[in-house]
């Protein structure tokens, strides 16, 4: 074979691959008609860029018009994931309103089996959020999590079937007077109503199951009811095997009036890969929701602790104009500005 046939074979095999690439970024697009197009949204990002890198080759061959439209295809679809892309540089700090509580949480997906369990208790120590929301909480972490019962004495653990994957809600602050935290179907959602500073704040950690062909879609319709059933200010958080763009993470969203937080960025990989690519090329599948008078001032990736996931910290703020009685971690917040991290 020549040279010459050799190349156009070549470029022939990479414009059927890129034609490939372009159908499942298109099927994605389409998530809401059935799961299984879903489950091509959650590649996007990384369908994108592959799907560009073959393209710009082929810009020198006899393809060269199906390579630019497919360039283009493939930009346009990048730009639709430009919230949750990794940074690649510090963001500036946010500025925290100076007369109003500034509170956080702390999302985490513990891993049920995690090797270094007491990373996490330490990040907790160091972090000292306001509510915890806890993923893949096992027997193991049942023990565990019972070392920090005196700092966080207001919880609820849901336990999964299998045991493994269940879902809790740890809190300094008390649950509001005559309300009592509740599991949901399969311990995939736990919800309580938390007292901050007199102001009742409905607070939900969530975990969906892997997308089609596993139970995600019917899972997230058993969930249909206490996700409308959350109060108007409430905040949720949790793995959600979806990422925010997902038809997944917009029917959860819809289901329970909110609205999703701009991603931190990449947080899972699989495990036997590094931090490194996690953080830049990994998926962004831990989401945060919020509606009603709460709002999220900044969001960070904090350091790996052992699990698949990154835990994730949000600080936010309650509608100015409630009465909110000022206590010392809320008046250390608010007054020294603290600096949101760098992302990735």
């Amino acid at each position: 074979m020549t040279t010459g046939a050799r190349l156009k074979m070549t470029a022939g095999l990479a414009f059927l691959a890129m034609t490939a690439l372009s159908a499942a970024l298109l099927a994605g697009f389409f998530g809401t008609l059935h799961p299984a197009f879903d489950s091509f949204s959650h590649f996007r990002t990384h369908l994108s860029v592959l799907m560009a890198l073959l393209a710009l080759p082929l810009l020198a061959s006899s393809f060269r018009l199906q390579a630019a439209a497919g360039l283009l295809f493939a930009i346009a679809c990048l730009a639709t994931t430009a919230s949750a892309l990794p940074r690649l540089w510090p963001q500036p700090a946010v500025a925290k309103p100076a007369h109003q509580a500034v509170y956080s949480l702390l999302q985490m997906n513990l891993r049920f089996n995690n090797p270094t369990p007491k990373k996490v208790l330490s990040l907790i120590g160091r972090t000292n959020p306001d509510v915890i929301t806890l993923d893949e909480v096992s027997g193991m972490w049942t023990t565990e999590l019972g070392y920090i019962t005196s700092a966080y004495p207001y919880r609820i653990l849901c336990p999964y079937p299998n045991g493994m994957f269940g879902v809790a809600l740890l809190s300094r602050r008390p649950f509001a007077a005559d309300t009592a935290p509740r599991c949901e179907p399969r311990g995939a959602m736990a919800t309580a109503t938390i007292d901050f500073g007199g102001i009742g704040v409905d607070v939900a950690a969530i975990h969906l199951s892997w997308p089609w062909p596993k139970e995600q879609y019917w899972q997230i319709g058993e969930l249909a009811e206490p996700l409308a059933g959350l109060g108007e200010t409430a905040i949720m958080a949790g793995d959600c095997n979806a990422v925010p763009w997902s038809a997944a993470v917009r029917r959860v969203a819809a289901l329970g009036r909110l609205t999703v937080m701009p991603s931190a960025g990449p947080t899972w990989i699989h495990r036997t890969l590094p931090d490194f690519l996690r953080r830049y090329a990994g998926l962004p599948i831990d989401q945060v929701f919020s509606k009603g008078g709460l709002t999220i001032l900044s969001s960070t990736r904090l350091e790996d602790t052992g699990s698949d996931h990154l835990p994730v910290q949000v600080e936010f703020t309650l509608r100015p104009g409630d009465k909110q009685p000022e206590n010392d971690h809320a008046t250390a917040l608010a007054a020294n500005g603290s600096q949101n991290k760098p992302r990735g």
